[in-house]
């Protein structure tokens, strides 16, 4: 009987395997390798996407409170361009993950075309409203005039250049489905590395470039991104992966578009909803101030560091569902959900205990200001205190997501966002004056509630029978 156990030796030898990008089967041979071998370049890919924010958040707090405010209030409303581009990447995942278990590669190819085509049709959408009404939109957040005066520049920017953030999404997902998690992760090293050089140089000016403030952040972030965006369709026709796209094949295929529209409603809908509750939390936030403001942006940006991980971990979880259903394989499929759940709830544990100790530490690494790292903290300890749940409940929502069921987490991420979040956050904290504590606690209970319904429903089962 093979055992399962991975040695020092092995961990360092399936590491340098998963990191080159060499072809593997996912649908046989030991679960616990196959979830290592995909988990370390997801992990690494979303480590890479977290270092963005917190090299912007970085910098941009050298110029000032109002800047680090002007890219809480963005990001809060660039997270629905995130949650239509993660909704069309979950189904992307989903089918392609299935036809590979099918061993369908040309299926997959001809999906991969159609998910492309799709988000370029949608990000332009949001390019137009983003270059017309940014000072609206900062106006409508909630920001306060010289917040607008200061940061309009970089909300136009990022929601102006959002096709590099639609289609990075989207063209990893392709390569994730396929099971080339490498080719994401050296994606975002590529972007991640120009973003960092990029950064100082756009913000404080440099040579012949001028000191953008905040709004260079947003233009080194879309060079980036498009940098990487250029080497993805690079290898998309002419190199070395599972899916490979020839000039031929880029026509409109309506069964297999409506097929993707299909899957990705669900997790459009699911992700329309939390993000949208996030939208809400930080307009609530705003009422208190842009000290606030600023210590729950920092807070988030460091939360969303760690989480990372985890979600490397659930991404991995989906593509092993998606190609295990494809191969007929349910019970392999189940199992390698159970397995990655364990590792990623152990993570966020660790993870947890330092937040809860040095709390206030990290987020005097990014500002000076007192009354900014007090609440920061406050964030950071509240929020820790659930990330056991978070890791194990990522992997299971995910789960649902690479079998191609978008539904159920739509349904789960309704009643505990909208239904329970939302009204308890603002009951919390303006009715009951316990302030922006409110809001920490209803982020953390609805992400335990998350995690409870989703394990109970998962169970049931009735995802292994979905078809895409």
């Amino acid at each position: 009987m093979q055992s399962n156990k991975i040695s020092i030796k092995q961990f360092f030898k399936y590491f340098k395997i998963a990191v080159s990008g060499k072809e593997q089967d996912l649908t046989s041979g030991s679960i616990r390798r196959a979830v290592f071998m995909l988990s370390i370049p997801m992990i690494l890919e979303m480590l890479m996407e977290s270092i963005f924010a917190i090299v912007d958040i970085f910098y941009v707090s050298k110029v000032s409170v109002n800047a680090v405010a002007t890219i809480g209030l963005t990001e809060s409303v660039i997270t629905l361009v995130y949650a239509v581009a993660i909704g069309l990447s979950m189904a992307a995942t989903a089918i392609v993950a299935r036809r590979i278990g099918e061993k369908d590669r040309k299926g997959a190819s001809q999906a991969a075309v159609q998910v492309i085509g799709l988000g370029i049709l949608v990000a332009a959408i949001i390019s137009v409203i983003g270059i017309l009404y940014p000072k609206e939109i900062l106006q409508l957040m909630g920001g306060e005039s010289d917040l607008i005066a200061e940061g309009y520049g970089y909300t136009q920017v990022l929601l102006g250049g959002n096709v590099t953030i639609m289609l990075l999404f989207l063209i990893n997902a392709i390569y994730r489905g396929a099971g080339d998690a490498s080719i994401a992760m050296w994606a975002l090293v590529l972007s991640n590395g120009l973003n960092i050089i990029l950064d100082p140089m756009f913000i404080f000016g440099f040579g012949p470039i001028p000191a953008y403030g905040v709004k260079g952040a947003a233009i080194a972030t879309t060079i980036g991104r498009g940098t990487a965006v250029v080497f993805q369709l690079a290898i998309l026709f002419y190199g070395w992966s599972k899916i490979k796209i020839a000039f031929k094949d880029l026509v409109l295929r309506v069964a297999v578009m409506i097929n993707l529209i299909k899957v990705s409603l669900g997790g459009i809908g699911q992700f329309l909803i939390g993000t949208s509750s996030w939208v809400f939390l930080m307009r609530i936030m705003s009422e208190f101030g842009s000290e606030v403001l600023a210590g729950y942006t920092i807070a988030i940006r460091v939360i969303m560091f760690t989480l990372m991980p985890a979600w490397g971990m659930s991404n991995a979880a989906a593509t092993l569902v998606g190609q295990n259903l494809g191969a007929q394989k349910p019970q392999r499929a189940e199992d390698s959900v159970w397995k990655t759940g364990k590792f990623s709830a152990v993570f966020m544990g660790v993870v947890s205990i330092l937040y809860l100790i040095f709390a206030t530490q990290i987020i005097s690494w990014f500002t000076s200001e007192p009354e900014v790292i007090k609440n920061g903290a406050l964030c950071l300890r509240i929020i820790a205190a659930g990330y056991i749940f978070y890791g194990y409940g990522m992997v299971i929502i995910n789960a649902f997501n690479g079998a191609g069921d978008t539904k159920t987490p739509t349904y789960i991420n309704f009643i505990c966002f909208w239904l329970f979040q939302l009204p308890f956050a603002y009951v919390l904290a303006l009715t009951f004056n316990f302030g922006p504590l409110g809001v920490f606690l209803a982020i953390t209970l609805a992400e335990v509630l998350i995690t409870v319904i989703g394990v109970i429903w998962f169970k049931k089962g009735h995802w292994k029978s979905t078809k895409v």
